[in-house]
């Protein structure tokens, strides 16, 4: 799957089929305010919504940007990938 990034409505996405799996965000001085993923109901428990999350990890990574995840599914899944914990802002804790 290809991540696109729609700077104009402020989310990343996936096209899968009809369906658009997202993550919204603001960037703001340096840091990617992760805020919202929403993952459409057929697509739930397939794992999109992990992928989707690490393909904009690697984007927030490869732009050098300090991550401030707001989102609870993206603090989760940084919970179980620790290896993402080194982009976090350092006054957030995440497990």
């Amino acid at each position: 799957m290809e991540l696109i990034n729609d700077g104009e409505k402020k989310h990343y996405e996936f096209h899968i089929g009809e369906h658009v799996p997202r993550v919204e965000y603001m960037a703001v001085g340096g840091k990617m305010f992760l805020n919202h993923t929403e993952i459409p109901r057929e697509l739930e428990g397939q794992g999109i919504g992990s992928q989707l999350i690490k393909a904009v990890l690697e984007d927030v990574e490869k732009k050098g940007l300090i991550l401030m995840p707001m989102c609870p599914f993206v603090a989760g899944y940084i919970q179980r990938h620790p290896e993402w914990k080194k982009l976090v802002h350092k006054g957030i804790n995440i497990g």
